[in-house]
Order: C-alpha cells, then structure tokens, then sequence
C-alpha cells in the first residue's frame, strides 16, 4: 500500500487505520465509526460510471454541509474522508481545498471551519476533512441539530447537546445548590441511606458513617452547601425528583399485562429501594445442582440489576422530565434511561473507559452510599455476574432520544459452564474478568488469538497478551486450560484454542463448533480472520483426522470458499487462502 500524507500529520490513529482497510478493498459501512466517515463525492455518478471530478461542486458542498455540522456537534469531533465509493472503490476527488473550505464556511453562516487536508492513497488524491468540535450547536440545511451516535447522524434537542457541552467544561448541576434546605428532608430517605451503609458490613467506614447524626451524614456524603442549602445531588436523593425518576414494570411473560409497577415521585433513595424490593421479589429462586452440592440462585443475578438499575439513575440526564424506565419480563430486564453515553464512552470501550460521569457530586454520593462505584468499575461486574452464570453479555447501547438501554437476559444458569469454572486452578480465575471473557469468547468461536481478543477485553493488544498469558497458567484437572493452535507458521502470530482436558469438561457446550453442521462457518472463520487455513490447523482445532480435514478444505475449495495456493494442493507448507468476497 502506497499512502502519505501531503501536509502535517494530523490525522489519530483510528483515521490511519481507516485508511488501511480502504487501501484493503473494504466498504465504507464495514469500516466507518462514531469519528472516521467515508464518503464519495456528491454529483459524480451517472448510473454506474464515475464522471471526472472538478474543482468546485455546489452539490458536494451543499451535502458535506450537513455531514460535516453533524460531527462538528460531536463531542470530540472526527474526520471525513472524501474520494471513496460506497463499494469501497477509491474515486478521489478534483475539488479544490480552499474553495471548499470556504464555501462551507459561507454555507453554514460563518459557523463551520473546517481543515482540509491533501492526501493520496496509491496515487489517488483524497480529502480529509476535520471540523473542529463546536462551541454552539450547528444547525443542518433542515434547522436540526444533529450529532453522531455510533456511525449514524442523529437528532438531539438543544437542552440536551447544551448539557453535554457544560458538562465537558466542567459544570456539574448536580452540585449546584437548590432551593431546599437540611429540614427539608426526607426521615425514611435517610434510613433508607443507612439501610444501604449497614449493608456494606464489610465495610467499616460505611458502618460508620452510618452511625452518624442526620445532618453530619448529609455533609460527609458532601450534599450540603455551607450556607445549609442542599446540592441538585442531595434534593434528587433525600427530597423529590421532580417527576417519578423510575418506572419498574413487571411482566409475567411477552405480552401479559403488567402485574406490578413502581412509579412514584419522592426522594430517588426511596424511588430506588422500591424498585430493588420488586425486582428481588419477581426475580426467580432457582435451586441449581453445581457438583455434589445443590445452590440456590437468581434468574438474574441481583448484583448485576443493581448494577443496571443505578447507573441508570446516576448516569442518566436528569434535565429529562422521562423517568428510567425498568422492564423486567419473565427472566430478562431491561433499563432504558435518558440521555446518551458521556462524552468519550461507547460500548466498543464501555468497560475500560476511565470514570467520568455525567454528575460528579451525585456519582460521588451514590459511590459513598456504596451504591455505585467510584472507580467505574459497576459494568464490569455486571458483565462477570452474568457471564458467571452461563449467561450472555449484557447488551448495551445508545438508542435514539439519544437514550441508553441496558439489557439483562437470565434464566436458569448454565450447570456445565459454573461446573467447569469451579474445576479451575486457581480459583481466582473464575473471579477475573479478562479471564472470564476469554474463556467466553473460545466458547463463542472456538479458538482466539491477541487480535480478536483485543476489541472484546477492549484493551490493548499488549494487555491482551498478558491476559492470554495468565489463561495459559490456569489448569483443570491438572492439565493447562488452553493449548497453542497446531499448524499455525512461526512466523504468524499464534492463536490458542480449549485443551483436550477443557474439551471433555465441556463436552456438550462446545458441539455448536464441532458438529458438520457449523464447520463451514467455523473454518471460514477462521481463514478470513487468518487469511489462511491448512489441514493441521483444521485437524487441531476440530479434532479431526488429517485427511478428514484435508477433505473439508477441498470441498470448501470446490464450493469457492477457499482458494489454493497451488492448483496441486500438495507440497510441503501448502494452505489455502479466503476466497475474496
């Protein structure tokens, strides 16, 4: 690939790799992010062909206008790149960098200045286009204002993208003083507080502050101003949210009516308390036999719908009058609470980001509540609670409103899954996030190596490495967990796959990636992500005869998923190759 950047290189490394994949042939829908866009340029096409480009082009501005405005109101901004089509061919562009410049800059009444920069990609100009990230919202040609939600430009009121821009100055409303005072407050809302402190027994500062007088408990949980007037914080928690801050609905099954709800306005530590007692009293016990002793447990692991439930409250927009609502449905919940992801967080990096609320001072009160925590750390354990179990991830995205729902899918708890877990070596392993991901991703696909890994740890691949290399260390049976991929060249990074002493433990949870059904995908799979599969590494990773899987990968070939690096298909290091798409 022949790439160089005509100008200063102020293009970040997600824009590099953007590029790269473009170079690979890959379309803009495969490759685009909240921060990178691709586009091609605007009134070039006729039917199929691509007509030559000109340095200026009404119709291009006039659409990179509304792009460009949509990412500008972006928290952080990003870059757009202009010359490639929609199929991933690279058409570049004629238009002039200082033309279109100022042309948007007309076009959007002096509020948009972008930086265009020259770039050319195996001979081919391109522009990279990077608005700078706006101090007032930019309006689109219609008068909305909209920003990016993953890969998409979506609508956000004012109130709401003006909050998240006070918010990245450093303005917590939370911590602004209201107009109620310390007589003001709730008694049952304090006790309800010290309900929770005395339920952190491990805790010995918890248990003392709990201990304290009413009025030295609100100003150690730092919610009262020194003239006595509570913070935004403290009236939300121990007075009344203005509207009802929760909604717990309760469904038997799809499309029953609802048989509880909780929707009431007061202090949210009370709003909070009653939905906690519902959901608990509609949660499942399920009595699950675990080796030789039978043990009792949740449909949904309580200490992830806590965990789902308060950071819908703490994280959430409370200029919104709309409450969180949480749909608890059979064996599955879901919270959905207004207002989007802070600035920065995304679920592609959700459990590695580092802590920033939305509200300093009522995150800070809910974490010495012991409530939340302080650390950030609460998706974490969501995740490993339902992972534990046997259970899938929880999913979480941002949705239109822009809103954030959290959903928790239950039931009864995988026996096998908590079986093998408890058979590890040591212990700790089954307590280890990282770990526990791993583990659910070789179940997942059968095999991992440093750079699929690394997106679901959402970590660096050095990290990643580490995280493998403790795996490497667990036993069961006396045996090590995983094994290194047979066949895989020195000279390719290596992958690793479950031993044969993990395989017989799981047994039946690993023949979704063994039965004939699913080994097409499997080991196409594994060649796209590779680019490239032979019969040693198709023997070891499905546990097959050398000629069983020297069968498979011909047929695969005679069907145009694979291709052959040599008509032959014989000699010593022969494989195949991915068929392009």
């Amino acid at each position: 690939m022949n790439f160089r950047l005509l100008g200063p290189d102020r293009i970040d490394e997600e824009l590099k790799s953007v590029i790269e994949q473009i170079a690979a042939g890959k379309p803009p829908r495969d490759i685009e992010s909240r921060v990178v866009e691709v586009k091609e340029e605007p009134g070039r096409r006729t039917g199929h062909s691509i007509v030559p480009g000109s340095t200026t082009n009404e119709d291009a501005a006039v659409y990179l206008l509304d792009e460009l405005a949509c990412m500008a109101n972006t928290p952080g901004s990003g870059a757009l790149i202009l010359g490639v089509a929609d199929d991933g061919r690279v058409i570049g562009t004629e238009l002039n960098a200082e033309w279109l410049r100022h042309r948007l800059y007309e076009l959007s009444d002096s509020k948009l200045t972008i930086h265009v920069q020259e770039a050319e990609l195996d001979g081919t100009r391109l522009l990279i286009l990077r608005p700078p990230e706006s101090i007032e919202p930019i309006r689109s040609r219609d008068r909305r204002i909209r920003w990016r939600v993953a890969d998409n430009c979506v609508e956000v009121d004012a109130a709401t993208w003006s909050q998240g821009y006070m918010m990245r100055l450093g303005f917590d409303w939370s911590d602004q003083p209201s107009g109620y005072r310390i007589d003001d407050v709730n008694l049952i809302a304090l006790e309800i507080a010290r309900d929770f402190l005395k339920a952190a027994s491990n805790d010995p500062n918890a248990l003392e502050l709990a201990s304290s007088s009413d009025e030295d408990l609100l100003r150690r949980l730092n919610l009262v101003k020194p003239d006595g007037h509570l913070t935004n914080a403290g009236a939300l928690l121990f007075i009344a949210t203005p509207e009802p801050g929760l909604d717990y609905i309760r469904r038997d099954y799809s499309g029953a009516d609802s048989s509880m709800r909780v929707n009431t306005k007061g202090p949210l530590l009370n709003q909070l308390a009653a939905v906690l007692n519902a959901a608990a009293a509609a949660n499942r016990i399920l009595h699950v036999p675990v080796g030789p002793v039978h043990i009792q447990l949740r449909a949904i692991p309580e200490l992830a719908i806590r965990e789902a439930v308060v950071n819908g409250i703490t994280h959430r927009d409370w200029q919104s009058a709309a409450p969180t609502v949480v749909e608890h449905q059979a064996d599955s919940l879901v919270v959905t609470s207004p207002g989007g992801f802070v600035s920065g967080v995304n679920p592609e990096n959700i459990l590695t980001y580092p802590s920033t609320p939305r509200y300093r001072a009522l995150a800070s009160a809910m974490s010495a509540l012991k409530l939340a925590e302080r650390e950030g750390i609460g998706v974490d354990r969501m995740v490993r609670e339902m992972l534990a179990l046997g259970h899938s991830l929880p999913d979480i995205a941002e949705i239109p409103g822009p809103q954030v729902r959290v959903a928790l899918v239950g039931g009864v708890p995988d026996k096998l899954w908590m079986e093998f877990l408890r058979a590890l070596a040591p212990d700790t392993v089954a307590q280890e996030l990282d770990l526990l991901l791993l583990l659910n991703l070789l179940v997942q696909r059968g095999w991992l190596d440093v750079r699929s890994a690394a997106p679901v740890l959402q970590k660096s691949e050095l990290e990643t490495r580490a995280a493998i290399q403790r795996l490497e260390l667990a036993s069961i049976a006396e045996q090590p967990v995983v094994t290194l991929v047979d066949g895989v060249p020195d000279a390719e990074p290596p992958a690793w796959r479950f031993s044969n002493a993990a395989r017989r433990h799981l047994g039946s949870k690993l023949e979704h990636l063994l039965n004939s059904q699913n080994r097409q995908s499997f080991i196409t799979d594994w060649a796209t992500h590779r680019q490239r599969v032979s019969s040693t590494e198709v023997s070891d990773l499905l546990d097959l005869s050398a000629s069983h899987a020297n069968t498979i990968l011909t047929n695969l070939a005679d069907e145009g998923y694979l291709v052959p690096i040599r008509k032959s298909r014989r000699g010593r290091g022969f494989y195949y190759l991915p068929a392009a798409e």
